[in-house]
């Protein structure tokens, strides 16, 4: 599993100009699912986010994890980060997982960081979705359960 990950003052994810998540202070978590992923990725990925320290502590250094400030997970499935670039300009999408796996996988994601504890809020799978983020730094960094 791939994640690309922001730091967010807010962001809010809306399906035909309906809102279906939307979070303050928090990180941003798009989130893709590849031909092989297991509950394990799943669970390694979410960990990561969940404890991810990326907010600034009293001495301005990043060392807070989103649950240490309050913060919440908006998380989007996004297959388009399995995206393969290298033949030619129009990506191959061959290494994304099936749909119904990749759903499943992404259900796993969300609810292990709920059983943190944490807030999470998402989008809708296979939707066309309208996502705002208000990146805050900008802080982004991209995890994978691969490397």
């Amino acid at each position: 599993m791939r994640a690309v990950v922001q730091r967010v003052g807010r962001a809010k994810v809306s399906v035909g100009g309906v809102t279906t998540g939307e979070i303050g202070c928090g990180l941003a978590a798009l989130v893709g699912v590849q031909v092989g992923d297991t509950v394990e990725d799943a669970a390694y990925l979410a960990d990561k986010v969940a404890g991810l320290r990326v907010f600034e502590d009293a001495d301005g250094k990043m060392n807070l994890a989103a649950r240490e400030i309050g913060g919440a997970i908006l998380a989007i499935s996004n297959f388009t980060l399995l995206g393969d670039c290298r033949k030619g300009r129009r990506p191959s999408f061959t290494d994304a997982a099936p749909p119904a796996e990749a759903q499943r996988l992404f259900g796993e994601f969300v609810e292990r960081i709920r059983a943190t504890g944490l807030h999470v809020e998402t989008g809708v799978f296979r939707e066309h979705m309208l996502v705002e983020i208000h990146n805050d730094g900008p802080v982004t960094v991209i995890l994978d359960s691969r490397r």
